[in-house]
């Protein structure tokens, strides 16, 4: 990467000289030096562009630019520290040229001052003088700053062209994986296909479009996805599929314990479980995870992506699935998509040609042709494409050496500051999630984004740099809802290739680090604490110290271990302790003033910052998330003036905001503004007025306690809030505090929540405790909005027309007065998918436009108990009304009114899930629920009057046929079920059956063998429950049986020697 980075620092040196020039350049001595060193800056960095081009078939020059580049360095900290000493001084309010000459670095001598700088940047200029001028070979002026400014035209052109989830050419591989997933007539519990193929060749992106499928995700009780990579730990793998079971971030813990959690999780679920990418090659390691996944339901599968026809032999139950070359027309297709703009095809048949050739040279790889077409979609001539094909693409032949240098002549087609954003990321392990906005302030942080006339914000250009990487394949798996990508293995071959020795990964503890090693990265902090390695500590100008680990340390990093760290590496810009189990940082903190980035999320314990870290003026984000035990902000927090990102969410005891916030001009990430709850303390601490001036703020923002505001009418539009233009979500919550006034309250919280509004492109808006009667005027005005949740408004009476066209999610939570949703309300929602209607206790009716929400999928409405569910608004029945068609999940409950199920639930022909329950007037389940065809889900609990054995006629329901898709049925706290009903007997597709808190229950059916497909069965507080069926030995599916709090029939199901163990002795997984 040195040719990279030499080019890079050398812009960024330009620019650090004219910053110095025109901030402390009026220093005797000094300016002369600075002015000398600025007048060798264009001449070298124009240089420095043709070594770059020539330095892979020239040794020397390599060795020129690894100069070249540590010379850079040099000159960078030297430049920086001007930077640092002016923004002292500014703060100090040192304005005057008289003053300019106090202290530095604890000198009050202004000749002493002088002295040393004068003498440092004159050493640094002749270093790169002398490098300069002494080598030995030609090199070319090259000037590209025009060039670089129309590539960038290209880049922000193509984003919108970024293809999602195209899998080209694998319709046949995608068929066979299919149907060996939703074969049901497997033997073994759990079946395993590996899909085996050279790298590049696309197994994790047929996995991915597979285990995306809906016809998988509905298949299956549970899915899993966990990368496995070189790095085989049985521990490791079965903390992350817990971790993808329960949708949180890694825990830590024993491996029984973890053991016994995964059991927990899959036992009587059909699951589907991904190991991408394995390589290991041990029987034994293999088998000591399989013995632990075995405890599904019969029909689990597990898919396994490997480059190594070994490990395939290995893992199989099912013969493997070798991934081929793609098809010469699929190769086309997929390259001309590439090539072009959507919808742009080739027209000139020469140019086809061309292209039908280039794509042999590509040998039927997805990933080189994918590659080959992000780069030909800058060159749009025939004589440029010749010229690509005959003199700059190589064969390629389906071996990794080969592919691999395709890739590298996509790299080289990258501008310099790309190629460092890029080779970067050779710090973060394979297979590993990156966070996108992780990234982008790490790139910031490291000083990679070149300012642009054309975006003022920083931010804006460094995502224009991921998405150009992105759309040419230097990052793949992008997930837009949660912000991350990977790098594909080979790609992060190539990184490693292309960084040298400026990159270090300790992942495991032992590689020797090179002392002119830049930035290292460890998946574990505690192994760099404590004595360092001799070789750790020779790498004194060290800039990145990050950790990628996936798991909280549990050994405490001391204050002892963090002072070593300080005092070893001066020069650091990025210090990444999350996780590291800090409970104190050291005051001395403030020793590293070139810090741009600290990440301190995840300590639980730390409670509280040094007021010295507000020293640290160069610091651009500072990421304190889930610091759950911490009690304050510093202090001086406005003299962080170079801050850009502050992230506090998940710091639970944070109670309010330091006053000066509204200094930071460069904030553009805050998540969270805390209002004190304390009004004594109002005038003390942070007001809603200083986020007048932070405007730049972006993302996601929540301002907490409004309910402290005493002057609503002056304090809510100083907020100015509208102006905040970028910000996409937006959490506003009052909180709570006593209240004595009722007529004021509610007069302050409507002043203050109209003077609160939003900018016209927010996209989530949730207000929470609102004590306001009337919705603001602005809410129907924010035509973008696609999330809106209302909780907590316990006074409001009415319910506006919103007519938003783009919203998808509406959650109504606790509005205690509101009786009526007019139909207006929901008019022109045409993209709504999801409506929660939740504790409204006053609402009589829905209106009947609800019903012909085109979009709808799921619908759940609790807790309403006026709410007649069978009328409409103008209180008729409502019988055939044909609409909701789209619905696939209804959840309602605690609908006391309720007499009898709505007929219009009948009409929903494609629901797949019901959940009813709280209804304690119902009395039967009329005949036509069982003829919802497409029902997967069923859910009855708490309705004390409920009779499962008749229809609304009050016969005995026999022969129904009904319900033939229904697989889960869970039957919860049902008084009046003494046994169960015969109809159960017809579900012939029911897997999962469970019995709740059913007091009166006394007998399972006789014939319970009926239910062959059946494989968990849960029993559980069914006191009156003594025996078991004797078909219960006849259920040949049934896997997992477990039975809680009964206690008769527990003790008739003991192992060996009780009544009924005849019966179940034969279920592999007994829970008793």
């Amino acid at each position: 990467m040195a040719e990279a980075v030499s080019v890079a620092i050398g812009e960024i040196i330009a620019n650090q000289v004219s910053q110095a020039l025109e901030k402390l350049g009026k220093l005797w001595g000094v300016k002369h030096e600075l002015e000398e060193l600025k007048n060798i800056v264009p001449t070298l960095r124009a240089v420095l562009n043709d070594a770059e081009k020539q330095c892979y078939q020239n040794d020397q020059i390599q060795v020129w630019l690894d100069n070249m580049k540590d010379a850079l360095y040099d000159a960078q900290d030297v430049l920086e520290e001007f930077n640092i000493e002016a923004r002292q001084r500014e703060l100090r309010g040192h304005n005057e040229v008289t003053k300019e000459v106090r202290t530095f670095f604890s000198s009050s001598n202004q000749f002493t001052f002088n002295l040393k700088m004068s003498s440092k940047v004159r050493a640094v200029r002749k270093k790169i003088e002398d490098i300069k001028t002494h080598r030995k070979f030609h090199l070319d002026e090259r000037h590209v700053d025009s060039q670089v400014e129309r590539e960038q035209k290209k880049r922000e052109e193509m984003h919108s062209f970024i293809p999602k989830g195209v899998i080209i050419g694998r319709d046949n591989d995608k068929e066979t994986v299919m149907e060996f997933l939703l074969d049901p007539n497997m033997t073994e519990d759990v079946s395993i296909l590996p899909i085996v193929g050279i790298g590049g060749f696309g197994k994790t992106a047929l996995a991915q479009c597979i285990y995306n499928d809906e016809m998988v995700s509905k298949h299956f009780h549970l899915k899993m996805w966990v990368c496995v990579s070189n790095d085989f730990d049985v521990k490791k793998i079965v903390t992350n599929i817990l971790a993808c079971i329960k949708q949180r971030g890694p825990g830590e813990a024993a491996v029984e314990q973890l053991q016994r959690d995964l059991r927990t999780e899959i036992d009587g679920k059909r699951y589907l479980l991904v190991l991408d990418d394995l390589w290991n090659e041990e029987q034994e390691e293999w088998l000591s995870l399989k013995n632990l996944l075995v405890g599904g339901a019969r029909g689990s599968k597990i898919l396994i992506t490997t480059r190594l026809h070994s490990v395939a032999e290995l893992t199989r139950t099912f013969p493997p699935h070798t991934l081929g070359e793609l098809s010469e027309n699929a190769s086309f297709d997929l390259l001309m998509q590439l090539a072009f703009r959507k919808e742009e095809d080739i027209q000139d048949p020469d140019m086809r040609i061309i292209g039908e050739d280039i794509v042999r040279k590509c040998s039927g790889v997805p990933l080189v042709i994918r590659t080959v077409g992000s780069l030909l979609f800058f060159k749009k001539t025939k004589r440029e494409w010749l010229h690509f094909k005959d003199h700059e693409l190589p064969e390629v032949s389906q071996r990794e050496d080969r592919i691999k240098s395709i890739l590298k002549l996509s790299y080289d087609h990258l501008p310099s500051h790309l190629k460092r954003c890029f080779a970067f990321c050779s710090l973060f392990p394979k297979d590993y999630e990156i966070e996108k906005q992780t990234l982008v302030n790490l790139w910031m942080a490291e000083g990679f984004i070149q300012p642009s006339s054309g975006s003022p914000h920083l931010e804006d250009i460094a995502h224009g740099y991921f998405m150009y990487l992105l759309w040419s394949n230097f990052f793949q798996e992008f997930q837009e809802d949660k912000g991350t990508c990977k790098m594909h293995d080979l790609m992060h071959d190539l990184a490693c290739s292309v960084v040298g020795t400026e990159c270090w990964v300790a992942w495991d503890g032992t590689k020797p680090i090179h002392e002119k090693t830049r930035h290292i990265s460890c998946d574990s902090t505690s192994n760099l604490m404590g004595e360092p390695p001799i070789s750790f500590l020779k790498a004194s100008a060290l800039r990145t110290f990050l950790s990628v680990a996936r798991y909280r340390e549990r050994k405490l990093t001391s204050e002892a271990d963090l002072r070593r760290l300080i005092q070893s590496f001066k020069r650091l810009r990025i210090l990444d302790l999350h996780g590291a189990n800090v409970k104190k940082v050291p005051r001395f903190i403030c020793k590293l003033k070139h810090l741009t980035y600290l990440n301190l999320s995840k300590n639980y314990a730390l409670k509280r910052l040094p007021n010295s870290i507000t020293r640290l003026h160069n610091l651009q984000t500072l990421n304190l998330n889930s610091c759950f035990a911490l009690e304050e902000l510093p202090r001086g927090i406005r003299k962080l003036v170079s801050l850009r990102n502050l992230d506090i969410d998940g710091c639970d005891k944070l109670s309010y905001m330091p006053c000066g916030l509204e200094q930071l001009s460069s904030l553009h990430r805050l998540t969270r503004f805390i209002l004190p709850k304390d009004k004594a303390l109002a005038k003390k601490y942070c007001r809603l007025g200083e986020l007048n001036r932070l405007n730049k703020i972006r993302g996601t923002l929540s301002i907490e306690n409004l309910g402290s505001v005493t002057n609503a009418v002056e304090e809510s539009p100083a907020v100015d809030l509208r102006e905040k233009r970028s910000l996409e979500h937006l959490s506003l919550s009052w909180g709570n505090f006593d209240i004595t006034d009722e007529a004021m309250i509610i007069k302050r919280d409507e002043a203050l929540l109209d003077g609160l509004r939003p900018p016209d492109n927010l996209q989530k808006l949730i207000i929470k405790g609102y004590n306001g009667e009337s919705f603001p005027r602005w809410i129907t005005e924010l035509s973008n909005l696609v999330e809106l949740e209302l909780a907590w408004w316990e006074r409001c009476k009415h319910f506006p027309q919103l007519g938003l066209s783009k919203l998808k999610r509406l959650y109504i939570y606790g509005m205690k007065f509101l009786e009526y949703l007019p139909g207006e309300c929901l008019e022109n929602l045409t993209s709504l998918e999801y409506l929660g209607i939740i504790s409204l206790p006053r609402l009589i009716s829905l209106p009947l436009r609800l019903w012909h929400l085109p979009k709808l999928v799921d619908l759940d409405i609790d807790w309403c108990k006026e709410l007649d569910l069978s009328k409409d608004e103008s209180g008729n029945i409502i019988l055939d009304f044909h609409g909701l068609q789209s619905l696939r999940s209804l959840w309602i409950s605690d609908l006391p009114k309720l007499e009898s199920l709505p007929q219009w639930i009948l009409q929903l022909r494609n629901l797949e899930s019901l959940a009813i329950g709280g209804f304690p007037r119902l009395t039967s389940l009329p005949l036509r629920l069982w003829h919802l065809s497409k029902l997967v889900a069923l859910e009855i609990r708490d309705c004390e009057e409920l009779d499962l054995s008749k229809d609304e006629s009050g016969n005995i329901i026999v022969d129904f046929h009904g319900l033939q898709s229904l697989r889960s049925l869970r039957i919860d706290h049902l008084p009046k079920l003494e046994s169960l009903p015969q109809w159960i007997l017809q579900l012939r597709s029911l897997e999962s059956l469970e019995i709740y808190g059913c007091d009166n229950l006394k007998a399972l059916l006789e014939q319970i063998e009926a239910l062959q497909s059946l494989q968990s069965l849960g029993i559980m507080s069914c006191p009156s429950l003594t025996s078991l069926p004797e078909g219960m030995e006849r259920l040949t599916s049934l896997t997992h049986l477990t039975i809680h709090f009964c206690p008769k029939l527990k003790e008739r199901c003991k192992s060996d020697a009780g009544e009924d163990w005849y019966k179940i002795a034969h279920i592999l997984h007994l829970d008793l």
